[in-house]
């Protein structure tokens, strides 16, 4: 690794001009970042990750090896990117038609877990903290703290901000204090909310 300005990247990594990458990012071997692509602050790029032109990657992102981040994929703050994990931004693809002009926005909130292997069908919104499984495949938009599974990804349970397990129904009523952090949760109408403290 070498340092460049205010981030590290090693030599292997292609980063194109006009590229903004925020101060304390890592960028690993044989990464690829286009030129248009903005990257906040102390953002972590594992080895083989490529970064589409119209995409924004906010603070503290973590995104492990063999990630592609395309067109029109923003993540918030925080959000961890598992290995191998795919993000489409053509719901139909073919290889005989032109579909560049159909590209759908996807949005993954502050503090999401995307799991190794899953996948994130374009089109949908990831909430605050939700926690994807390894291996899911997410068609449809994921509540604030739920925790998703399978194939297609259905809801199982919630998550807190720590990366505990809940023990809350999916549906239904209750209250949750995190006994690693204090913090308070309250479902409510099949929404999770934290309490300020």
């Amino acid at each position: 690794m070498s340092t460049s300005r205010n981030y590290t990247a090693h030599p292997s990594a292609i980063i194109d001009d006009g590229a903004q990458i925020g101060d304390g990012c890592r960028i690993w071997h044989f990464v690829h970042v286009c030129g248009d692509a903005q990257l906040g602050r102390n953002i972590s790029l594992g080895q083989n990750v490529f970064v589409g032109n119209k995409v924004v990657i906010g603070d503290n992102c973590k995104i492990q090896n063999n990630v592609s981040v395309y067109d029109n994929v923003i993540l918030e703050e925080g959000v961890f990117c598992g290995p191998s994990m795919v993000f489409t931004n053509v719901y139909n693809p073919r290889a005989l038609v032109n579909r560049k002009n159909e590209y759908r926005n996807t949005l993954v909130k502050r503090g999401a877990t995307l799991g190794a292997n899953s996948t994130i069908v374009c089109g949908v919104t990831v909430g605050e903290f939700a926690f994807i499984a390894a291996g899911a495949v997410i068609t449809k938009n994921v509540p604030a703290y739920a925790l998703m599974a399978g194939v297609p990804a259905r809801q199982i349970g919630w998550m807190s901000e720590y990366g505990e397990r809940i023990p809350l129904p999916v549906n239904g009523q209750g209250n949750f204090t995190c006994p690693h952090t204090g913090d308070h949760y309250s479902l409510s109408d099949s929404q999770l909310t934290k309490a300020d403290k």
